[in-house]
């Protein structure tokens, strides 16, 4: 299985962790951030990884390489300008599966990676969005299901539905990058837009929480799960 991480954002809520490097490199408990998410991918079966990279992303592949001391297989897709989370995926086109996962880069989890895959492979859809019951606890609730179907996706807005988020993992057929427009900047929101309006995304909830090192709160907490986990 393959994974494509979306590491090309500009952490500006981190502040002066990100000045000089990006997210992915932000160390925790004495590690970059990225190899928390390697190690949780490599568990779950997912070793074939394309790191989607933007502000800093250079930094990147000298940490890293290949991947091969991380037990996965990187390759590594730059952006020449700011295309989006979308736009990212479809300028690494040529690298990718016919079916694959998303992860952003800021995003820990714990996730059945081979359901979802069963699932995107059974149920004759385009893409699977992972979602959790979230009642704005960790953040903004933004998701509603119905069935397992994605209803509603607004980051704007939000109704007495929208009780789920976006989990931070998606599974799609390669067909969706005919969706997304070419160098041109365009988000995952988008695409989960058309997507929804064409009854084509399927929702997979989990039930664990997710953390994310986006803001300086969910960093904190997130340090503070890794040493809870090391004791």
């Amino acid at each position: 299985m393959q994974a494509a991480i979306l590491a090309g954002g500009l952490a500006t809520r981190l502040g002066n962790l990100a000045i000089n490097q990006p997210k992915s490199l932000v160390p925790i408990n004495g590690k970059a951030f990225l190899e928390y998410q390697l190690a949780f991918l490599a568990r779950g079966g997912v070793r074939d990884i394309v790191l989607c990279l933007g502000h800093l992303g250079q930094t990147i592949p000298q940490h890293f390489g290949n991947g091969r001391n991380y037990g996965v297989n990187i390759q590594y897709s730059f952006e020449e300008k700011p295309l989006g989370t979308a736009g990212a995926l479809k300028k690494a086109e040529a690298l990718l599966d016919d079916t694959f996962f998303t992860l952003y880069g800021d995003s820990y989890l714990s996730l059945d990676f081979h359901q979802v895959f069963s699932m995107i492979k059974s149920e004759n859809k385009l893409g699977v969005m992972t979602v959790f019951k979230n009642y704005d606890r960790y953040d903004r609730s933004n998701t509603a299901i119905k069935g397992n179907l994605v209803r509603l996706y607004s980051k704007n807005g939000r109704t007495e539905d929208t009780v789920y988020i976006d989990y931070g993992a998606n599974a799609f057929k390669k067909e969706v990058l005919k969706m997304i427009p070419k160098d041109r900047s365009y988000s995952l929101e988008n695409l989960f837009i058309q997507l929804i309006d064409m009854e084509e995304l399927l929702a997979f909830e989990v039930k664990e929480r997710f953390y994310e090192i986006g803001s300086l709160r969910g960093l904190k907490e997130f340090e503070q799960h890794i040493l809870e986990r090391t004791k």
